[in-house]
């Protein structure tokens, strides 16, 4: 995952509204934040949030009764020595979960420390749950490519090609045919998991698009609320290429879906030439509804050469 600021400050105050916490201990220490290390080598959010682990540093330490009877029902001794033990890890903030109560020992060794702990009524799973999706989509990778995202079909669907091929007249055609607009020329893309892209549009160009000889249109205005996205999983990429291109880099009739790696995930790639006459916003949609077709386990090519070596058998 990337490495970014985010301080327990603001990671409070994110989540004060959902999870209705209080910050108990630690006031001093707003600032403290994870360690970029754990972050780089982090797989995923669930790897930086999890229930009391001591094999598991440099993550926020979720306690619920379980843990806190582990922290208080023992010798005197053995208890302050399993409170002390959580220094060691570094986390970046402790949140009590479940309504549960901090034992004494708790707020005076995070006083000490400066390590800033957070109490909520809320469940220890529910806590878990919302701050590793908000830890996945802060930390994860990410980059910008340009093109026209579309919602098609319910399909999240990059189109990319060379300047001046008309990709953004294609979305607004698009866009009329009750398809919805997530980014124009500049897309957002964020790896959130191990196998999903999201994408969004920057704040700078949200519900706009640039049609060459009308300038800036406001899509959200002009078509309503239901033409735009806030954000799409990424799913096709529709490449536009003049005939020379087509002829010279692509086969016609590809035995493999075509895949484009972005981030490290392979995602399925069509191929589509532009020329005059070429209703191109139908070829698109056909291609959408091809990849459903392909995603569902009906293969039309591999139905034809099977047909082909039965009639040749």
């Amino acid at each position: 995952m990337k490495p970014s600021v985010i301080s327990a400050d603001v990671l409070f105050e994110d989540h004060r509204q959902q999870l209705k916490w209080q910050w108990q201990a630690g006031l001093g220490a707003s600032e403290r934040r994870f360690d970029d290390v754990a972050v780089r080598q982090a797989r995923s959010g669930a790897d930086l949030v999890g229930y009391l682990n001591y094999i598991h540093p440099y993550r926020v330490q979720i306690l619920g009764p379980r843990e806190v009877a582990y922290l208080t029902n023992d010798t005197p001794d053995d208890c302050s020595r399993r409170i002390a033990r959580i220094v060691t890890l570094e986390p970046p903030v402790l949140v009590l979960a479940d309504g549960q109560t901090a034992p004494e020992a708790l707020l005076a060794m995070c006083e000490r420390a400066q390590i800033p702990m957070f109490a909520t009524e809320q469940s220890s799973a529910f806590v878990i749950d919302v701050l590793r999706a908000y830890l996945s989509k802060h930390f994860a990778d990410r980059t910008t490519m340009h093109g026209v995202f579309m919602d098609i079909l319910g399909m999240g669907v990059l189109i990319t090609g060379e300047s001046g091929l008309g990709k953004s007249e294609l979305g607004l055609e698009l866009i009329s045919r009750g398809n919805g607009l997530v980014a124009d020329d500049a897309v957002d893309l964020y790896r959130i998991n191990q196998t999903t892209i999201e994408a969004r549009c920057p704040d700078l160009l949200q519900n706009l698009l640039e049609v060459r000889g009308i300038g800036l249109l406001d899509i959200r205005a002009i078509f309503g609320e239901t033409a735009v996205r806030r954000k799409m999983r990424l799913k096709l990429i529709v490449h536009l290429v003049r005939r020379e291109t087509l002829e010279r880099d692509y086969e016609r009739l590809p035995s493999e879906p075509l895949r484009q790696d972005v981030l490290g995930i392979p995602v399925q790639k069509v191929v589509i030439q532009v020329m005059a006459g070429r209703n191109i916003a139908v070829l698109v949609e056909a291609a959408v509804r091809n990849t459903i077709l392909q995603m569902r386990g009906i293969d039309t090519y591999q139905d034809f050469i099977e047909r082909q070596r039965r009639a040749m058998g």
